[in-house]
């Protein structure tokens, strides 16, 4: 707790002062927790300072909340790429993010238990976004967002979250996830001054080559989206079903979504259709399938490493005809499609 403190006092997060009249300052608490490293192993006994959020008044303390996030289909065309090219892969952690957000609405806070005041009076103005309120993860991403595009970096218009520089033969891509970065290029030099310049501007921990990263975990088999479908009615035949699978899954537990090298970085995409599949309200179950890489069997597409996107979901209208369920199907795999084709076209595939 002293040391976020020291933290936030370093950082100029707010200012001692006595309330204005007609101002009502917001809560504030402690939340403590315990941050593992990826073997689960205990890293460090963390304290963060949050505000109350609840407290806070729309059109007075906040406008806009809205910040963007990397999307999981970016994450896994990066680590395809960065694969088939022989690319290393470098991960970021950003120090007290939301804390470097600038502010541009007059904030006070009750001060938070620990810290030195002179007066019972004294309240928090605010300078600098904190933990917990509505506009902090916006004004962040505003922040870095200013930041590393001054050094020459595109932002893609597939996913806000995803930026690229490509400086005649160098090339750099960069994705970042609330405060994880993930960096790839086939220049070392100028993913090495990224770093620096970055750590000089927010304080970065490198982490180093990349080897955990937002815990992606993948669906293994359609057994699993048909169980989702009775979680409110379970009955023994499900139960016996879900632990054949997870027999399944002990028993195959080198069956992972992998990226081989000396990959043609082919972009395809596959969807199907069943019709009336459902017995009871008679809706079409569909789905689809993209790949970034070549693949030899389009039948075992389900299992294929180079998997980027799969989704299934069931069509809210009933189909009339079989021709019906195919085509609502075409339509979200085109949409998925050129959002892909959006996505690869800066990264110079």
């Amino acid at each position: 707790m002293i040391s976020e403190l020291q933290a936030l006092a370093l950082n100029n997060t707010w200012t001692l002062t006595s309330l204005p009249p007609g101002k009502e300052p917001i809560g504030c608490r402690w939340v403590y927790k315990l941050k593992h490293h990826s073997d689960g192993s205990i890293e460090r006994y963390k304290a963060r300072l949050v505000a109350k959020a609840y407290t806070q008044t729309e059109g007075v303390d906040y406008h806009d909340t809205f910040s963007p996030t990397a999307k999981m289909t970016t994450v896994l065309c990066l680590l395809a790429l960065a694969v088939a090219q022989s690319w290393s892969l470098h991960q970021l952690d950003v120090h007290n993010a939301f804390l470097h957000g600038d502010l541009h609405e007059e904030i006070y806070m009750v001060p938070p238990s620990g810290l030195q005041r002179q007066g019972e009076n004294m309240v928090c103005c605010l300078n600098k976004s904190l933990y917990g309120l509505k506009q902090a993860s916006r004004q962040w991403f505003a922040k870095f967002f200013e930041a590393i595009h001054a050094t020459g970096f595109v932002q893609s218009k597939a996913d806000y979250s995803l930026f690229t520089c490509n400086r005649g033969k160098s090339f750099t891509a960069l994705l970042i996830y609330v405060d994880d970065i993930l960096i790839t290029g086939n220049d070392l030099a100028a993913i090495n001054t990224l770093k620096q310049f970055l750590h000089n501007r927010f304080r970065i921990k490198d982490l180093g080559d990349l080897k955990f990263f937002l815990g992606i975990e993948v669906s293994r088999s359609k057994k699993v989206h048909v169980f989702s479908m009775f979680m409110h009615e379970l009955r023994k035949l499900h139960w016996d079903a879900a632990l054949r699978v997870l027999k399944y899954l002990k028993n195959t537990p080198g069956q992972g979504l992998f990226f081989p090298a000396q990959n043609s970085l082919q972009l395809k995409a596959y969807c199907d259709s069943d019709w009336v599949g459902c017995p009871t309200t008679r809706r079409s179950t569909t789905g689809y399938c993209v790949f970034l890489g070549g693949q030899r069997d389009i039948k075992l597409f389900l299992f294929l490493p180079q998997r980027l996107s799969i989704e299934p979901w069931q069509v809210l209208v009933v189909s009339l005809l079989g021709c019906e369920a195919c085509y609502e199907t075409y339509s979200c795999h085109i949409q998925r499609q050129q959002h892909f084709i959006m996505i690869i076209k800066p990264l110079c595939i």
